[in-house]
């Protein structure tokens, strides 16, 4: 089982913080997961122009080519100005429709305050939905006032935290599993 970590934004490090803890759990509670961080501070995307994914090269290739590849992937996101970032937007947009068919999706939002708690449900959900993704209903929502010196102080955050990475394991290994018995019925 592979999954993707994808930091969606090109600035700030909160999110960045945040998704770093929960692949650490990932690994620490499920040594046979693959994980793999996209930050897209770290790469040079370019913008969607209506090509197929596998026609993009460098890093915009890359990027695409690995959530596609993926079993599932955890999705990092501030929130400015009460949406997500144009850079996570694009990821979405160079995607097919069918992206997230059979793939387990889960998230984490960082925000500066409450008031933007809802974003994720009235934009990422809507998207998440279109392109077919299995969602983790439950999502880890994450204040300014969580995090001091680079680091998460809040305990309640860091266990939704590991009960995130549990909760796309095992809807994963469930949804796979299901899969399976179903491709086993056909005789082809």
């Amino acid at each position: 089982m592979k999954i993707v970590g994808l930091s969606g934004s090109q600035i700030g490090s909160k999110t960045r913080i945040a998704m770093d803890a929960t692949l650490k759990v990932m690994a620490e509670k499920y040594p046979e997961v693959e994980t793999e961080l996209i930050d897209l501070a770290d790469y040079k995307m370019e913008f969607s122009d209506g090509r197929n994914y596998l026609d993009y090269s460098g890093d915009t290739g890359y990027v695409t080519k690995t959530l596609m590849e993926a079993d599932a992937i955890i999705i990092g996101t501030p929130i400015f100005q009460a949406s997500i970032p144009a850079a996570l937007k694009n990821i979405f947009d160079l995607l097919p429709v069918n992206a997230f068919r059979d793939k387990v999706v889960s998230m984490l939002v960082t925000a500066g305050s409450a008031k933007h708690y809802l974003v994720a449900d009235t934009q990422l959900k809507p998207i998440l939905a279109y392109m077919k993704a299995q969602m983790v209903q439950t999502f880890v929502f994450i204040e300014e006032v969580d995090f001091h010196q680079k680091q998460i102080i809040n305990h309640d955050v860091l266990m939704r935290l590991e009960r995130l990475a549990e909760d796309t394991v095992v809807l994963t290994e469930t949804f796979t599993k299901i899969r399976e018995e179903k491709e086993a019925e056909y005789d082809f």
